[in-house]
């Protein structure tokens, strides 16, 4: 007897869905994991299938994050919309600090995470990503970071997962145009962003509470 091994591309091909392809099939990658210039921040690319009906794809797997040593539980999930030109950030928790897993679902924004770990080569050092629904990427951002976004359409719909609760006491913020990290936001036309009282009220990578 001959074995055959059904490849995800061959299934979906032959007709099948994600959900008759994984009970046949079993456990496949769903999808890629990709390390950015600052390795522990990683992008997330999943395995989508489209077919005239739309499209289906997995964002979560445990056994796939277990396996690229990322977290495999969160416990609070947070959905925001924003108007284009708005810059939310750049938030962290310095007790009890928060990893996020960072998608958008509506619309596209330039996400950033920056290095606040003292201990860190790539410390005070920024990256940023295009997160999209049309990329449908994700991105992780681990504790010890900073993050923040600027909605780039008209309205960006984005949802965060959290491997620790908010907690208001231990919200800090650094200043989202602090010259010494130099984020490269790409603003509307060049124009001023659209900030919340707290955003505008940051502070300096100098003047923060920091990361060990």
């Amino acid at each position: 007897m001959v074995a055959f091994r059904v490849t995800f591309k061959m299934a979906i091909k032959a007709g099948y869905n994600l959900r008759t392809y994984f009970s046949a099939f079993g456990e496949i990658n769903v999808m890629e994991f990709i390390p950015t210039k600052i390795p522990d921040v990683i992008m997330l690319r999943p395995q989508v299938v489209e077919d005239s009906r739309g499209f289906a794809l997995e964002t979560y797997r445990d056994t796939q994050f277990d396996a690229s040593g990322l977290p495999q539980m969160f416990v609070q999930e947070k959905h925001t919309s924003s108007y284009q030109g708005v810059i939310r950030g750049l938030h962290y928790q310095i007790t009890r600090p928060q990893g996020k897993l960072v998608r958008v679902v509506i619309g596209q924004i330039f996400n950033v995470a920056v290095d606040l770990r003292q201990s860190s080569p790539t410390f005070g050092q920024w990256v940023g990503a295009i997160l999209s629904e049309e990329n449908k990427y994700q991105v992780w951002v681990p504790p010890g970071f900073a993050h923040g976004f600027c909605a780039l359409s008209r309205t960006a719909d984005v949802i965060h997962k959290l491997t620790a609760y908010d907690e208001p006491e231990w919200e800090r913020c650094l200043l989202w145009n602090d010259p010494q990290v130099n984020v490269m936001w790409p603003l509307y036309h060049g124009g001023s962003p659209i900030l919340s009282e707290g955003d505008v009220a940051g502070r300096p990578l100098a003047e923060l509470d920091l990361f060990d």
